[in-house]
């Protein structure tokens, strides 16, 4: 018998898993190079004045081969390029595990810019708070900051969510018995010198440390006064003379150790109760998401199939399959933990009356199940998983004399008002409406994170560019210009490019829309990662759904 070779189907899989293998390796490459921050000689600099980096800081405070979640490594990314760059925002966060238990960590990289503050530094700083303040974690501050970066301080110093807020949060999460612990292991400046000593901890390595509120030059300009950083704000100032911190550690290593022996003796307190029971390993491989994702976006393909490379032995319970056929929910767990899952569904489909539903839609029957879906777990206590691939609500006529605005309000009030943690991933899409409706960042997930394929925005790409060059025309033809049709491509081309750029997922975790960009086949740890840091916060309250229409 003539061997015919592999399906269409099998080619299509080959193509896709390695074109995401390749998109793959450039993630890699960039976050290998974001992991430098200031880059290889600033490094070098800083540790030949006897520190740990960052990153060194935070790898000898942890548990060995334990799994670290860093949060918003590509802070920063691209922005601020009039200023030489700002990579990771020159700070690493993220979560891991200190003498067995979950805790925020967040450490200054004084490789860039002396880690100084940019405005978008101050919102990770905030996001890795909301993130201890959430899921009740312990929260280490490794400080070696030269202040607020100076020719931004209008867009860092006085609005809600800026500088402030961090004091502000240092005090709530005190008052809540949240702890926190300081180290400062460089320069602890000005306004940032009241995050250490508002922590309920703090301490100081000799001979890098110092804090102050104001620098021995600044001294010199406001008072006049003749005196060096060290004797107006080191370690020996202030353990023994002022008494603003607690311990006195002769270096990074000792400093690191005594966080962890602190750490280790902390009481216990009650869980959130989520379920979890022994693991099993997916159906598909983890590696076959790459091939089961289409390179080409615009492509229908089958969510369940996803839903088999993460979720336990690929079994999950299907909340009305046959109906609202463009979202998919079901309960299934992921590492052993319970969970529910709400998904778009992105291929074509017919509804109970028959009617052909597009892939990726939101329909009114669609956004009824995924509301009704989101109580049952409130009322079980099962948290929610959100696999984003939306480009938005149905529209035309049929859809809005059907009361589409009506259902699909009914599912974005069951989102705001869910109280179980929520843990988004960006697939594909995230378009309009849709992302609002599927738990976007402004619907408080505990964590949200995007695949490297993943597009934020109002609307798709060539829908936006038409609309842009159109707008864009009609205000020029007012002006009395003549447009050739040349001229309207390279507008389009413009436009096209500009747009696209700001769809990329690198562009939404810069500006922190995203928490990370990670590779699909990690979905399944991180989710479980998740789950178990938010079940450290017992406090869940009683779900109300205010006013949803039946």
């Amino acid at each position: 018998m003539a061997n015919n070779g592999p399906s269409r189907a099998e080619q299509q899989f080959s193509e896709n898993q390695d074109y995401h293998a390749n998109q793959l390796r450039i993630l890699d490459a960039r976050i290998q190079t974001t992991m430098l921050g200031g880059g290889e000689k600033a490094i070098e600099k800083h540790k030949s004045r006897g520190k740990m980096t960052a990153r060194e800081r935070i790898e000898a405070l942890l548990d060995e081969n334990t799994p670290f979640l860093e949060i918003g490594l590509f802070t920063g990314h691209e922005m601020y390029k009039e200023y030489g760059g700002a990579p990771s925002a020159g700070t690493v966060a993220g979560i891991g595990k200190i003498a067995g238990r979950e805790c925020m960590v967040v450490a200054n990289d004084a490789t860039v810019k002396a880690g100084a503050w940019f405005p978008i530094t101050a919102k990770k700083n905030l996001r890795a708070q909301e993130i201890a303040m959430e899921n009740r974690i312990p929260i280490i501050y490794l400080v070696d900051s030269a202040g607020v970066f100076l020719p931004m301080q209008d867009e860092i110093f006085p609005d809600k969510e800026h500088f402030g807020r961090i004091f502000r949060n240092n005090a709530i999460m005190s008052a809540e018995g949240i702890p926190q612990i300081a180290a400062i292991m460089g320069f602890c400046v000005a306004g940032g010198a009241y995050l250490p000593i508002m922590s309920d901890e703090a301490m100081i390595v000799e001979g890098t440390g110092s804090v102050f509120l104001a620098g021995a030059h600044l001294v010199k300009a406001a008072i006049g006064e003749n005196i060096d950083n060290e004797q107006l704000g080191g370690a020996k100032v202030h353990s023994e003379i002022s008494g603003v911190t607690d311990y006195k550690m002769p270096d990074d290593p000792t400093c690191l150790a005594t966080i962890r022996d602190i750490v280790s003796k902390l009481g216990h307190e009650p869980k959130a109760g989520f379920d979890r029971i022994e693991a099993k390993a997916p159906k598909r491989k983890a590696e076959d998401l790459l091939g089961i994702l289409p390179k080409d976006r615009n492509r229908p393909y089958d969510t369940h199939d996803l839903l088999e490379g993460i979720v336990d032995d690929g079994e999950f319970v299907e909340y009305k399959a046959d109906y609202g056929k463009t979202i998919i929910c079901a309960y299934a767990r992921i590492d052993g933990w319970a969970v529910g899952i709400v998904a778009n569904q992105r291929t074509i489909t017919k509804s109970g009356s028959g009617e052909m539903q597009i892939g990726g839609v939101i329909y009114s029957d669609s956004a009824d199940k995924a509301a009704r879906f989101i109580m049952n777990c409130n009322q079980k206590k099962i948290p929610l998983v959100f696999f984003q691939d939306v480009t938005g609500f149905m529209v035309g006529s049929r859809s809005e004399h059907g009361g589409i605005i009506k259902d699909g309000a009914k599912m974005v009030n069951a989102v705001s008002n869910s109280t179980v943690p929520k843990i988004t991933f960006i697939v594909g899409n995230s378009y309009g409406a849709g992302n609002y409706a599927m738990c976007g960042k402004a619907y408080d997930p505990r964590f949200i994170f995007a695949w490297h394929t993943a597009q934020i925005a109002v609307m798709g790409g060539e829908q936006a560019s038409k609309t842009l060059l159109d707008i864009q025309l009609g205000r020029m033809k007012k002006g009395g210009e003549q447009i050739t049709e040349e001229k309207q491509q390279e507008m389009l081309k413009s436009i096209q490019d500009r747009y696209a750029g700001q769809l990329s997922p690198y562009y939404a975790a810069a500006r922190l829309w995203v928490d990370a960009i990670i590779n699909p086949i990690d979905t399944r740890d991180v989710i479980s990662h998740s789950i178990q840091v938010a079940n450290t916060n017992p406090n869940i309250p009683k779900f109300n759904p205010g006013v949803i229409q039946t």
